[in-house]
């Protein structure tokens, strides 16, 4: 698998160089400053490319994450041609500039949620983490929303009122900014009306529907991802249930099966992401990845750990709930297939995700999750088992 390194641009604390330093050689961006719904010209792609390719790095661009969805297509609102015209642009600009694998989500308005960015594990570090009865507090007593209480256990309920009672102002500050960080970065950050208002716009909007704008979205912008040689790939939902009333259609497998239904066509592709898929109690991540192999056109690596109420943290890469070792060869036993099908473009590129802050990196203001020496121990442990699963299948 082509080992690759997500980088958020100029502006990273972590840098390319950090990048190749860690073992990379391919890196995973996106043009942050280029407005929803706006094309990506050639020239600012372009651009980027060369600052990646920079003499000396050894690195390329491998893969866009994400060319992000408008809002309004996840919403069905409006006139939607001028968008899927914007995107379809976009994708024939990236084809001419020979980047093949566009990763995007159609998770409505929050691209993940957690409420703690800096929970101390056992070691010291630093992980992400969804504690359920926190999300409960914000969602019922602070956001007061309507049905915040529905499908909620007794207990979660309770410790849910004990958090808030006892929180102090500051606490809640720090647990909206939490939530916010989940937001899109073209997103401004709201207190607590903005994000009623963010809210209100999917009122009403069961998961059919939402199935339906997505349906929608890939039937325009699909054929054209073919035409050009892009492999778009759906990143599955974070966490994997609904939320603040919002539904959720990319969390099981029964879903991305339906998903790569909806248009029969390799262009229409996954993101396997091991932590995103496996925060969820009844997937089998190993099992998933099978049953979909022939579509994963990109893969995050990382794991969790459940707790029985539905909370979950960023566990160590091969520690958390699932079967690293098991899922990794699935995807090698797939890059095999395709080459020996003669497939030209055969490798899977993967990235290790959400590493924990550790060391030095404590308190440098790395994006959550993307600090550079707890992914590096992390690319370096998947590098590991990727060896060790290889060995047998050396030629010669």
């Amino acid at each position: 698998m082509e080992q690759t390194w997500r980088w958020f641009g100029p502006d990273d604390v972590v840098t390319l160089h950090d990048a190749r330093q860690a073992g990379a050689t391919g890196i995973v961006t996106a043009l942050h400053h280029i407005p929803y719904g706006v094309i990506w010209s050639v020239e600012e792609i372009e651009k980027r490319k060369a600052e990646i390719a920079a003499p000396g790095l050894g690195l390329r661009w491998s893969v866009v994450e994400s060319l992000p969805v408008h809002e309004r297509v996840k919403l069905g609102e409006g006139d939607l041609e001028p968008i899927f015209d914007a995107y379809r642009q976009s994708l024939r600009n990236l084809a001419a500039c020979g980047i093949r694998t566009v990763c995007y989500n159609f998770m409505p308005v929050l691209d993940w949620t957690r409420t703690q960015l800096d929970y101390v594990t056992a070691s010291g570090a630093r992980a992400l983490r969804f504690n359920l009865h926190e999300y409960v507090a914000f969602d019922w007593l602070l956001l007061e929303r309507p049905g915040a209480t529905d499908g909620i256990s007794e207990d979660v309920l309770r410790r849910a009122r004990a958090w808030f009672d006892t929180s102090t102002e500051a606490d809640r500050t720090r647990l909206i900014a939490n939530i916010n960080a989940g937001l899109p970065g073209a997103y401004d950050r709201y207190d607590i009306s903005g994000f009623r208002r963010l809210l209100d716009r999917y009122k009403g909007m069961d998961a059919t529907t939402l199935r339906g704008n997505l349906a929608r979205f890939l039937k325009a912008v699909v054929p054209t991802a073919e035409e050009v040689g892009v492999n778009l790939c759906i990143h599955p939902d974070d966490p994997p249930r609904p939320l603040f009333g919002l539904a959720r259609v990319v969390s099981t497998g029964d879903d991305l099966a339906t998903i790569l239904a909806m248009v029969d066509s390799p262009a229409n592709g996954i993101t396997l992401c091991s932590g995103s898929l496996g925060a969820h109690p009844t997937n089998d991540v190993p099992a998933i990845a099978r049953a979909v192999a022939h579509r994963i056109w990109f893969a995050h690596l990382r794991n969790v750990a459940r707790d029985p109420d539905g909370s979950f943290m960023e566990a160590d890469h091969l520690g958390g709930d699932t079967d690293m070792v098991a899922l990794i060869e699935v995807l090698l036993t797939e890059e095999r297939r395709r080459k020996a099908a003669g497939a030209a473009h055969w490798q899977i590129p993967l990235r290790p995700d959400h590493g924990h802050e550790m060391l030095d990196d404590i308190g440098k203001g790395a994006f959550p999750g993307y600090s550079a020496i707890g992914r590096l121990r992390g690319l370096a442990e998947i590098r590991g088992v990727m060896a060790a699963l290889s060995h047998g299948h050396r030629p010669g």
